[in-house]
């Protein structure tokens, strides 16, 4: 498998309770982790903090200390073009391989934007988009 080109994601187990969020927060801040992007899910019972970190190991070990469910999760994080249509343009390429989206988020700076995606089909997602050129960030590229 193609290492470099693989993002470990936190996945983070929430109750959903005031200050819950923030102590995460406090936990990688005070550790000196940065999140790098993030993204929260919830429903009646539960949050799913998704977040990216440059020593993700590290991070879940430490949430871990403090009694946090979370797991490591493989994800891929494309570097594109901020215009109309680039999403679609990559997307199109990974449906053509028949290959599912599980979820995704992004930011975007000026003329960037930045995609964090989880496909059904890791190996299969890197190859195609390899193929087609498209811009991935590598994990050593996370600060």
């Amino acid at each position: 498998m193609c290492d470099e080109m693989i993002i470990k994601q936190l996945s983070v187990f929430l109750e959903n309770k005031v200050g819950r969020l923030n102590h995460v927060a406090e936990i990688l801040g005070g550790a000196g982790i940065n999140m790098t992007a993030f993204s929260v899910a919830d429903n009646s019972d539960f949050g799913i903090l998704r977040v990216i970190v440059h020593e993700p190991e590290r991070a879940q070990k430490l949430l871990k200390e403090h009694l946090f469910a979370v797991s490591l999760t493989d994800v891929i994080c494309l570097k594109i073009g901020n215009q109309p249509g680039s999403l679609s343009s990559v997307l199109k390429i990974l449906e053509k391989e028949g290959i599912y989206i599980e979820y995704m988020y992004a930011f975007s700076e000026g003329e960037n934007a930045n995609i964090v995606i989880r496909p059904d089909k890791l190996q299969e997602a890197l190859d195609a988009l390899k193929r087609n050129n498209v811009g991935m960030l590598q994990s050593d590229m996370i600060k």
